[in-house]
């Protein structure tokens, strides 16, 4: 095959060959302000171009192209920056659709990789997209349970097509570009008449969410994909059910993605961890192919069907040799959704933790992936230095925290608990770790619990030692800051003011004061002494999920669910800057050791390093920036419920920017609903404490408690929706 990449590509390839080792991060598209990138983001979709030569990767921030002949990066289309959920290639190749947190679509040159053209319409968050064969039709299904048929050259909307009663998942033409299916939330696929825009039938039978649905080559069978974890076979043309194929060995969870063989004989599926191939005609189990670790989201052929590709959750893309089910190359450099960074002592490596069950440890001047650290049978929520940098700690929602050799990554201890945070002492012989109600005190060196400190009634979020090790301050779920004695466990004061849960906690170098952050999206300085409040810091328009002072103490650091960090003078209190470019929520703010860079991870899937102390002008936004303005509320928005984790009850907070009717969903992992609240109609305002917020008692439509595990809430406002995580840990 002879492979040919536009000037575009061998512009961005030369320069990327500037790099001595081929895992080094390309920082294409850097935040302004931001001097790296560590991860290239969670992976959503792939797809092969129409000749094969390259493969395109819907990530949280952007779109990356790869080389499919030196299996490498050589692009990313993120201008501007924003999360990309499903993507598509024209049939001459020479276009690239994508579509994810947002209303619109945007078309990209394939060669030269500008930004052609937003296509506006939909109401809610596009979360498929489709070429024709002919090229010459784009279709896209939404959130708002429409599909839109758009004119690729006149680049304009055709017409919609109506009748699903849940969001729009697949969409999907018929080889001879005649017939177009579409998968939703609601369990069913309707098939259209391109031309006409007619419904033409309605195929029942899943039980669940219709996660994928694609032809076969000649475009008389259709597969699908769900949520109820198995895959269904169809007649395209009566919408006959041919066939269910269930799980022989692997479909543990549901069906994220399927597809057909070129030549029609095989279909592929992606499941919660490994990859199976199925007869297309009579069902038949033919191999599974094991090696993610975690969900695969996608999974494509490659056109001369020798290939398949694989896009994970585990941060990785694998591609596979279709006859001998071998596993021929890994791509990888996305992650999961950052959860904690956290520097090392000598500031050469930083360590990252999140949803893939991993801790990744990363040169902080190259920007390798050096290492992953896995055995957590959960996410990992918190990660942690010991002073002398030998030792890691993580915590997760397995209930465990591990101990690693920092040098070689070996596993060292486990203990037992339920952490949402973890701190080292010091002198590195203790640690503390935030648990459900208490904060447990460690041995390192034995791995033996010495203390547990009782008297918060809610998650202890955070704990953090004073520099002289003398004091833990601790950050929970019931609106307190609490202070204790490190050597004898005893409480000595409760810092109230926060009205809504602590999520972070830190002292000053100088151990004078401390540093909250909280739900409410204010920051408050205390003094460590006297426990009174000094200064409340007022700028992000979401909750506060971590904050850091600089190793100086001269400068705060914040992090936010408005997916932006800001800088804080620590003395006056005024605000400084603000740092523009992750796509998610900032879960993590860390210094190094020199001050001079900021990591911050996010839910976005990387970790950014900005240069602050120096004189590049950052992004900045006006410190009168508010959410409000002469007394109305700008946007509708959904706030993090409180407390975060919870049992069994917690509150959850809007606010609306014109009157509204409310309804909120409660979403189990697998995407059935356990409850709704019918609010009703509400007027504009903020509903964000416990008299006005909405409130879950933790039980289902039957009254009965629900278990422990991840809960996705979802708000109905007029034409807006949106949705957020939740735990409930028992």
């Amino acid at each position: 095959m002879i492979f040919k990449l536009s000037l575009f590509f061998l512009f961005v390839f030369a320069a990327c060959l500037t790099h001595s080792d081929g895992q080094d991060f390309p920082q294409w598209e850097l935040p302004k302000g931001a001097k790296a990138r560590l991860g290239k983001g969670t992976i959503h979709e792939i797809q092969y171009s129409p000749d094969g030569t390259r493969l395109a990767v819907a990530s949280s921030i952007g779109i990356w192209i790869y080389d499919t002949a030196a299996h490498r990066e050589v692009g990313l289309l993120a201008k501007p920056m924003h999360s990309v959920l499903s993507i598509a290639f024209s049939p001459d190749g020479k276009t690239i659709a994508g579509a994810g947190d947002g209303s619109a679509i945007r078309l990209w040159n394939g060669d030269t990789g500008k930004l052609r053209k937003k296509l506006t319409g939909h109401a809610k968050w596009v979360f498929s997209v489709a070429f024709s064969p002919d090229g010459k039709t784009i279709a896209s299904g939404s959130g708002d349970e429409t599909i839109r048929l758009w004119n690729t050259h006149g680049r304009k909307h055709q017409r919609t097509l109506d009748g699903h009663n849940g969001v729009v998942i697949s969409v999907a033409f018929s080889p001879d570009g005649d017939t177009l299916a579409s998968g939703s939330r609601d369990g069913t696929i309707r098939l259209w008449n391109v031309e006409t825009g007619i419904h033409q039938k309605t195929l029942r039978g899943h039980t669940d969410w219709v996660e994928s649905v694609a032809f076969n080559p000649v475009g008389n069978s259709l597969v699908s994909g769900s949520r109820d974890s198995t895959i269904r076979l169809w007649n395209a043309h009566t919408g006959e059910h041919l066939l269910t194929i269930k799980s022989l060995k692997g479909h543990r969870h549901w069906v994220e993605g399927v597809a057909f063989s070129p030549d029609g004989n095989t279909i592929i599926s992606g499941n919660w961890d490994d990859i199976q191939l199925w007869n297309a005609h009579s069902g038949e189990h033919l191999q599974t192919l094991y090696g993610h670790t975690s969900g695969v989201y996608s999974v494509v052929f490659s056109p001369d069907g020798s290939t398949i590709a694989s896009g994970s959750r585990d941060g990785t893309i694998r591609l596979w040799n279709v006859e001998t089910g071998k596993h021929q190359r890994t791509l990888d450099g996305h992650t999961s959704i950052i959860n904690g960074v956290a520097f090392s002592p000598n500031g050469n490596t930083i360590a990252s933790g999140g949803w893939d069950n991993t801790i990744s440890l990363w040169n902080a001047d190259s920007g390798r992936l050096q290492q992953k650290l896995a055995g957590h049978a959960e996410w990992v929520e918190c990660v942690a230095f010991s002073p002398d940098g030998n030792t890691i700690a993580s915590g997760s929602l397995d209930n465990t925290i591990r101990l690693w050799d920092a040098d070689t990554g070996e596993h060292q201890k486990t203990l037992t608990g339920q952490p949402f945070s973890v701190a080292f002492n010091p002198d590195g012989n203790t640690i503390a770790s935030g648990n459900w109600d208490d904060i447990r005190l460690w041995n390192v060196d034995t791995g033996q619990l010495q203390k547990t400190l009782k008297g918060h009634r809610w998650f202890v979020l955070s704990v953090a030692f004073s520099p002289d090790g003398k004091t833990i301050a601790s950050g929970s779920g019931d609106y307190t800051i609490r202070l204790w004695d490190a050597d004898t466990g005893q409480h000595r004061r409760t810092l109230k003011g926060h009205t809504t849960p602590v999520e972070s906690v830190a002292f000053s170098p100088d151990g004078n004061t401390i540093v909250s952050g909280s739900l409410e999206g204010t920051i408050r300085l205390w003094d460590a002494d006297t426990a009174k409040h000094r200064k409340t810091l007022i700028g992000h328009t979401l909750p506060v999920e971590s904050v850091a002072f600089s190793p100086d103490g001269n400068t705060i650091a914040s992090g936010s669910r408005d997916n932006t960090i800001r800088l804080w003078d620590a003395d006056t209190g005024k605000h400084r800057r603000t740092l523009v470019g992750h796509t998610s929520d900032v879960e993590s703010v860390a210094f190094s050791p020199d001050g001079r860079t900021l990591a911050s991870g996010s839910w976005d899937g990387t970790v950014l390093l900005w240069e602050v102390a120096s004189s590049i002008q950052l992004a900045v936004e006006p410190l009168e920036r508010r959410v409000t303005t002469l007394g109305n509320i700008k946007r509708t928005a959904l706030l993090q419920n409180f407390p975060n984790p919870f049992n069994p009850e917690t509150w959850i907070p809007y606010q609306l920017a014109i009157d509204s009717l409310v309804t909120l969903n409660i979403y189990d992992q697998s995407g059935h609903i356990v409850r709704t609240l019918d609010i009703g109609h509400q007027k504009s305002g903020v509903y964000r404490d416990k008299a006005s917020a909405a409130y879950w008692d933790g039980r289902n439509q039957n009254g009965e408690l629900v278990t422990s595990g991840a809960y996705y809430i979802q708000l109905d406002a007029g034409d807006f929706t949106a949705l957020r995580r939740m735990v409930v840990v028992k």
